[in-house]
């Protein structure tokens, strides 16, 4: 199906420069403008955004595939529309809706994969940085060629990078400009997995059935406190471990804890019985005089 297609199949939603589809547990985006090698216009950004948040509110997807039409991924921000942005301020606001779009991929209670082909720099690499697991064919080529356009990278090119890669890394990929072999991406960490051209959707397929083995809130649980640990010092990423271990054994079955009202605190509170009333007699006053 082409993105201007006017009739959808099935699991497929509308969209003018990219398409949207659900298959069983699995969704898919597809950046669709082959012909500027999916270039992220102003239109394609806002309907990403959209198409990232149909995938939020979906209860039954487990995982999202990111990828490009064309033999391309994403060749970035399309440079050709910013003179169209308007003042400063205006530039402000934009970069500022592309970095809530790159949170709202990274922070989705789905599992996302970039399946990278062809070219993944600018805006296209800062997709993948957003993403769990980013495999990518031996012909890909990536990078942050921004500062010889004048323009420095806007949402995550810098931030999350210098995460993913380190500071002195960072500052390389920025400072220069180069466009780097698939293999050294995963070399450095930044993606995971280099395969033949031909065998992308291959090996994204059998990635997805591997995680769709899986206990699915065990995932959940591992991607908040991962991503969540990683910001934080070791003391408040272990306290993240801990409860995720409690709450990791209550959905498996082993949550009374004889101390626990085991709700009966909401109950007693809808209610208003004797434990609520009892409890908020001796709090309602304590130490406030």
């Amino acid at each position: 199906m082409t993105a201007d297609a006017t009739t959808p199949l099935d699991g497929e939603r509308l969209f003018t420069q990219l398409v949207y589809r659900e298959d069983g547990s699995v969704g898919r985006i597809t950046l669709a403008r082959p012909q500027v090698r999916n270039a992220l216009s102003m239109r394609l950004s806002e309907e990403l955004l959209r198409a990232i948040e149909l995938a939020r509110e979906s209860r039954s997807l487990q995982m999202l595939v990111i990828d490009g039409a064309g033999e391309t991924f994403c060749a970035g921000d399309d440079i050709t529309e910013m003179p169209g942005w308007g003042n400063a301020n205006d530039v402000v606001r934009r970069v500022r809706s592309y970095q809530r779009m790159a949170d709202a991929l990274e922070d989705l209670d789905k599992i996302t994969v970039a399946a990278v082909d062809g070219y993944a720099v600018g805006g296209g690499l800062e997709i993948t940085m957003a993403c769990d697991f980013v495999v990518a064919t031996e012909r890909a080529r990536w990078g942050m060629p921004e500062v010889d356009s004048g323009i420095t990278p806007g949402w995550g090119g810098t931030t999350r990078l210098s995460r993913l890669v380190g500071r002195r890394m960072c500052k390389e990929i920025n400072l220069i400009g180069a466009l780097y072999p698939a293999r050294r991406a995963v070399e450095l960490g930044l993606w995971n997995r280099v395969v033949a051209d031909a065998d992308l959707d291959e090996e994204v397929t059998r990635l997805c059935e591997v995680l769709g083995s899986k206990n699915q809130q065990a995932l959940r649980q591992l991607k908040v406190i991962i991503d969540r640990g990683a910001e934080g010092d070791l003391h408040a990423a272990q306290g993240f471990e801990l409860l995720s271990a409690g709450f990791s054994a209550a959905v498996n079955g082993a949550w009374e804890i004889d101390d626990c009202d085991s709700g009966k605190g909401i109950q007693e509170f809808a209610e208003k019985g004797d434990l609520w009333r009892h409890r908020r007699a001796l709090a309602r006053d304590f130490w406030t005089g």
